[in-house]
């Protein structure tokens, strides 16, 4: 199986013809998110609170995660390495292609959607990490931006634990400079937009387990250090219409959750039998 890096090399993304704009969503039979959560999401950037897994469910995928999680450090790697999840375990490729979290993106992007990304950020009690404010897109060789990140939390996320924040609308404007991020900053990823009063003030997007939020490649986020006694796990699903092209051999990653890929772009990947 072909293996990604979580980031990729920034000359291999300068070298890249991108566009970075915000493309509205305009659904014409939207199922699940209603008429004004979908203005909600097209005027702010994300939507936070929504009910996909009961209390039951998501006790199962914690305990699945919890197994993975103790396999991948004793493997040597660590509680943010469990990336493109989907192309390696079965559980995570069922997660992605859930049909309650497909139908809330289908109603963004209409019939033909591809998931492509699964990441889980799992910060530990104590770990002292941050995410600094970015914009997902600056990472991903996707063009045009139009993926959406669905943040599925398998504990409970608070300010207490690190959860993430939006800073509201930020999405609007287009594409922001950045700066590689100082070891001082404890950064998880690589890239800081500095200076983001300028946008407001940040909204904190607190989660129940089962619950998932939504935001745009472009809308500025990030999150502080868990300083609790808690774990704050999350799975990062990233979507996105088929219709979008991925280059450096991303369209590896991508499955058809929804409708289908006229042009054969992504590469549709089956399911993988191990769990």
């Amino acid at each position: 199986m072909q293996q990604f890096a979580i980031v990729p090399e920034q000359a291999d993304l300068d070298r890249l013809d991108r566009q970075f704009d915000f493309i509205p969503c305009e659904p014409t039979a939207p199922s699940t998110l209603s008429a004004d959560k979908i203005s909600q999401f097209n005027e702010q950037g994300f939507l936070t609170g929504i009910t996909i897994y009961s209390a039951a469910e998501i006790d199962q995928i914690r305990s699945y995660f919890d197994a993975l999680l103790e396999r991948t450090l004793a493997e040597g790697g660590d509680a943010y390495s469990i990336s493109s999840a989907h192309l390696r375990h079965g559980r995570v490729f069922d997660i992605l292609t859930e049909r309650r979290i497909v139908a809330c993106v289908r109603d963004l992007f209409g019939d033909d959607v591809v998931g492509w990304g699964s990441h889980f950020f799992c910060k530990l009690p104590g770990d002292g990490k941050t995410v600094a404010w970015h914009q997902d897109a600056s990472y991903w060789p996707l063009t045009p931006t139009r993926t959406v990140t669905v943040w599925l939390a398998i504990d409970d996320a608070d300010c207490e634990n690190g959860c993430m924040q939006f800073l509201p609308a930020s999405h609007r404007h287009g594409h922001l400079p950045y700066r590689e991020s100082d070891t001082a900053e404890r950064n998880v990823l690589n890239q800081t937009v500095d200076a983001v009063e300028r946008f407001g003030e940040p909204s904190n997007c607190v989660l129940k387990a089962g619950e998932i939020s939504i935001h745009s490649d472009l809308l500025l986020h990030g999150s502080g250090a868990n300083l609790s006694e808690r774990r704050r796990c999350g799975l990062t699903l990233r979507y996105c219409p088929t219709s979008v092209r991925a280059h450096l051999g991303w369209n590896a990653k991508g499955v058809v959750v929804s409708g289908s890929d006229s042009s054969a772009h992504w590469a549709n990947p089956k399911r993988p039998t191990s769990e």
